[in-house]
């Protein structure tokens, strides 16, 4: 039965959102509200939590999992990066962005693409998520909230409460998000000169990255 956390949306209780981190580093899997959806999230490095959040979303290993970090200092052990693409990180962090980059090998093979070897990544521009990785410290992986078989993210923690409160340990609620997905960014074609990619046109405007 999963632990509810009600969290003010604008100045979180860090006391709350410790008990959601200890939860996390042993090995739960919570749902939590970022800038643009709910999402599922859980320690990067746990195998079962990880395929906990597949099970409950009913995805394969080939569907991006989202690393979220805290800010663009945690990015380099995990993603290849170059000066133009740090540019562009910068311009567009924290925010609504997801972006696709080249995995290190410090991202287990479990969670980055299988054929590509890329990784998704994230700093989100929600105060409560970020306290929740401070104190967690370190990135979490996370996927977007949307039950099999429906198409738009879950926005309700009570809703979630009511569908899912089994199959989580933990449920952080912080109000409404805006239920509108992350822009979605390929920089792996920028590596030889090209450009950034649209994947996915999502709540983040593409003119303050220049693009």
């Amino acid at each position: 039965m999963a632990q509810y956390f009600e969290a003010h949306p604008d100045n979180p209780q860090p006391r709350l959102l410790k008990q959601a981190a200890t939860l996390l580093q042993k090995g739960g899997v919570l749902a939590v509200p970022t800038d643009s959806s709910y999402a599922l999230v859980c320690h990067l490095d746990d195998r079962d939590a990880v395929e906990r959040i597949r099970r409950i979303r009913q995805i394969d290993e080939k569907h991006h999992l989202t690393l979220l970090c805290r800010d663009l200092s945690e990015l380099a052990n995990y993603a290849q990066v170059d000066n133009r693409q740090y540019r562009l990180l910068k311009l567009g962090t924290p925010g609504p962005y997801t972006f696709i980059l080249d995995a290190t090998k410090e991202v287990p093979r479990r969670v980055s693409h299988p054929q590509r070897k890329t990784i998704g990544l994230r700093v989100p521009d929600r105060k409560g998520l970020l306290l929740l990785l401070e104190l967690h410290g370190a990135p979490l992986l996370a996927c977007t909230f949307i039950p099999p078989g429906e198409t738009e993210p879950l926005n309700d923690p009570q809703e979630i409460r009511e569908r899912f409160e089994k199959l989580l340990d933990g449920i952080v609620d912080a109000g409404a998000c805006p239920q509108e997905p992350t822009t979605v960014l390929d920089l792996t074609t920028m590596a030889n000169g090209g450009d950034a990619t649209l994947v996915r046109q999502g709540r983040g405007p593409l003119g303050p990255l220049g693009l």
